[in-house]
């Protein structure tokens, strides 16, 4: 073999040697397993206003190799086009793979809300579980124009948001995330509901103000629709409400501390002048005390039907309360619980 063919099959070699190691690395850097966690997924979050390299700080710990990424990202175009949102990357993925979900695999989130007493709180619960910060929130909340056109208003816009498991984009706008909330309320208040509402002579706003005072009066489910049927009774024969939760609420409401802890309500409590004051004030307070369970606004629709008009704690049987038809009848029952509290040393 001349030295001319010799040479040309090394050239041969050497290339088919080098593609192979050029192919290697290429495979290696797009489609090789390129994640560094021991779960089976990872989250990422990614801000509206972030960049690549909030990106790649995100994903640090996550990969092996955060240098073979930036390469495939920019080869496909990606360091220049970053998608704000909730993300799940699982193990074993190759840095094409997490590209691609990056680009177009924006995940829902899961928000849950219990019962907030005002807008401020549920603001702040929310916050906590997507990117819009609680003030933002809280101003799109009280929007005027949007309370308005809902058919809401600043004493009861907190009726709108039902206690429950929501799923949301994780980087939702305000706008967004509080229309997603009109569309439940509007779901829930189906015309089965508004009708029993309609029947009971209240407007579904009047229902969710007067089950927060039922969720607030008792903490057991079962007892609810007899609880409620109190109220409705009083309504009925227009006695005032004098529910002692509404007192309370007046109380923080108007002294402006929501944080302060009021076991006992006291007489001069009961002379607060607060539309929400249910023992100056006749009728359903103007908005809820506090955001009431689904539970709680279905015990009001389907309240049940008796002649008490008076209730208690009952301190034989706590967490339950003692029902009267006469106002004899419930002095004696109060005369029982007035005397448990005054042995607690309760004063307020």
């Amino acid at each position: 073999m001349s030295n001319l063919k010799k040479v040309i099959l090394w050239v041969l070699i050497l290339g088919v040697v080098a593609g192979g190691i050029f192919t290697y690395v290429v495979y290696q850097t797009i489609f090789a397993d390129n994640t560094a966690f021991n779960n089976d997924q990872a989250h990422i979050y990614i801000e509206s206003t972030a960049g690549f390299n909030d990106v790649k700080e995100e994903l640090r710990p996550l990969l092996k190799d955060l240098d073979a990424f930036e390469t495939v990202a920019e080869k496909k175009s990606y360091v220049g086009n970053i998608k704000a949102g909730h993300y799940v990357i699982t193990k074993g993925m190759s840095n094409n793979d997490i590209i691609n979900t990056l680009r177009v695999n924006n995940v829902p989130v899961t928000i849950r809300f219990n019962n907030q007493e005002r807008l401020e709180d549920l603001a702040g619960r929310l916050a906590a579980q997507v990117e819009i910060d609680s003030l933002t929130l809280l101003e799109a909340m009280r929007d005027p124009r949007f309370l308005a056109e809902k058919g809401f208003n600043q004493a009861n816009a907190l009726s709108m948001y039902l206690p429950n498991s929501y799923q949301v984009y994780w980087n939702t706008s305000p706008e967004g995330l509080r229309e997603k909330m009109w569309k439940e309320y509007e779901n829930f208040w189906n015309q089965e509901r508004k009708a029993k509402a309609a029947q009971m002579g209240f407007t579904p706003l009047q229902i969710s103000a007067l089950a927060a005072i039922v969720q607030k009066e008792t903490a057991k489910a079962d007892e609810r629709p007899r609880v409620a049927g109190v109220y409705v009774n009083r309504l009925k024969v227009g006695m005032p409400l004098q529910a002692d939760p509404t007192v309370i609420y007046a109380k923080k409401l108007l002294d402006n501390d929501f944080q302060q802890q009021i076991k006992r309500v006291l007489y001069r409590d009961l002379k607060l002048d607060s539309k929400f004051n249910t023992y100056k004030y006749g009728g359903i307070p103007p908005g809820p005390i506090s955001m009431p369970d689904i539970s709680s606004i279905d015990a009001v629709l389907n309240y049940e039907k008796h002649n008490y008009y008076y209730f208690v704690v009952n301190v034989e049987n706590f967490g339950y309360h003692k029902f009267a038809e006469s106002i004899e009848q419930h002095n004696r029952n109060r005369a029982a619980y007035v005397r448990w509290i005054n042995e607690q040393g309760i004063n307020r």
